[in-house]
């Protein structure tokens, strides 16, 4: 049961350690942005973040519901 707990500590110690390693290797030791938003590449190819777009789309819709009302406003002014 020891010998368990020892072999995991040690191959989690080696993953902790890898990581490490890579953050300092790597340049702005930075790994890579994994967020759809801000991927570069996905952003030329048109890719977006399904949250960012659905946000875009609700305040759209709710800015061309703005506009109706304001247009049915206007048009019951003029009939007055």
């Amino acid at each position: 049961m020891i010998t368990v707990v020892l072999i995991t500590s040690f191959l989690l110690a080696i993953g902790f350690a890898g990581f490490a390693i890579t953050i300092l290797v790597k340049k702005n030791g930075k790994f890579p942005e994994l967020h759809i938003g801000n991927n570069k590449d996905l952003k030329k190819r048109g890719i977006g973040c399904a949250t960012s777009q659905d946000k875009m789309e609700q305040a759209k819709a709710k800015k061309s519901l703005q506009f109706k009302q304001l247009t049915l406003l206007e048009k019951e002014l003029k009939s007055l």
